[in-house]
Parts: C-alpha cells; sequence; structure tokens
C-alpha cells in the first residue's frame, strides 16, 4: 500500500516534470498546448464568423438607437442602445479568443455581411426594427446552440465563452419579444403544454 502511494506521487512528480518540460518546449503556441482537443485554425475560422455576427448586431441596433421615432421611441432607443453595447463585448471577447489561439480576428468591413449569420436591416419602423433584432437574436441563439455543442469538451474554453454570450442573446430575444408584444398589443409567449 505504501508504494502504490509512492508511486502515485511520483507519478504526479514525474507528469509536472513531464508538462513543464512540454510548456518550454513548445512557448511559441501560446495558450494552446498540446492537450488542446480542438483544431484551432478550425476554431478560428468559425470564430470569425461569430466575431462578424456580433458585429453585424452592433451595428444594427446602433443604428436602430439613432433612427427609431415616436411616441415610445426613447425607451426603445434605450433598449436598442444597451443592446448594442453588450455586442460590442461579445465581440470584443471573440477577438480576445481568436488572439489566444493564434489568429488574427478579421474586422473588415467588407465581408462582414458574408461572414455574419444575421442580416443587417434597419427596419421602416419601430415595429419592425423590433422584429428584425427579434430574428437576428433566434438566429444567434441556434447559431450559437451548435457551436457550443461542436466545441463541446473539445475546447471547454470557447465552448463556456459562447454560453455566456448565448445566455445574453436569449436574454436579448425575450427583451425584443416583450417590445414586440406590448407595441403591437399581441399576447405574450404561448404556455408550452
Amino acid at each position: 500500500m505504501q508504494n502504490q502511494k509512492l508511486r502515485k506521487q511520483e507519478d504526479f512528480i514525474t507528469d509536472v516534470k513531464r508538462l513543464r518540460e512540454c510548456a518550454r518546449a513548445s512557448i511559441n503556441d501560446g495558450a494552446v498546448t498540446p492537450s488542446y482537443e480542438g483544431d484551432p485554425h478550425r476554431t478560428i475560422e468559425i470564430l470569425q464568423s461569430v466575431l462578424a455576427t456580433e458585429i453585424v448586431c452592433v451595428l444594427r441596433y446602433t443604428m436602430n438607437a439613432v433612427s427609431a421615432t415616436g411616441i415610445s421611441s426613447e425607451s426603445v432607443k434605450k433598449e436598442f442602445d444597451e443592446h448594442a453595447a453588450e455586442e460590442y463585448k461579445h465581440a470584443r471577447m471573440v477577438a480576445e479568443r481568436i488572439n489566444q489561439l493564434g489568429g488574427v480576428p478579421d474586422f473588415n468591413p467588407e465581408s462582414l455581411a458574408t461572414r455574419s449569420a444575421s442580416q443587417y436591416s434597419e427596419g421602416s419602423s419601430l415595429i419592425e426594427m423590433i422584429k428584425e433584432n427579434l430574428i437576428a437574436e433566434r438566429i444567434a441563439c441556434e447559431h450559437y446552440r451548435t457551436l457550443i455543442r461542436h466545441f463541446a469538451d473539445k475546447d471547454p474554453t470557447t465552448r463556456i465563452m459562447l454560453e455566456q454570450i448565448l445566455a445574453k442573446e436569449e436574454e436579448h430575444a425575450n427583451d425584443m419579444h416583450d417590445l414586440l408584444t406590448s407595441h403591437e398589443r399581441m399576447p405574450m409567449l404561448a404556455e408550452n403544454g
């Protein structure tokens, strides 16, 4: 029994030594260590799409906050501004993750629309703006759920980041639905049953 304990301690010490040696040997790989099970290049490619989606959302919410008019537009403008700021935070998180994986975040405006899961749509009225934002949030929620399943345990850092973003996107979708129901005088979400 005592020998088994000693062997386990020696194994741990050997593992620590090996970890240190590996860390020193691959120092140029930054945060991507040998135990990273994902494909960093593919992850970066996927995250470039997520980054574009978040930037398009920032632009759409900002444009909506600036151009919304009508008797009840002030409270909606405030909501749009709040969402734009949160989408910016998401974009920054994603850009930081791309950087950690050894990539360069792509902020090129020329390719945003083709890389983004959501569309840039201004809406001609307050109701249309709310609807377009609700649609965009629903697209983001579905997209991020798929990506979370994809990354699973292969890249827990990216998965956790996307889970945090998804939680906010679901909140945004709920906010847009609430605004839509109050402005269209529609009933709230139907109960599942």
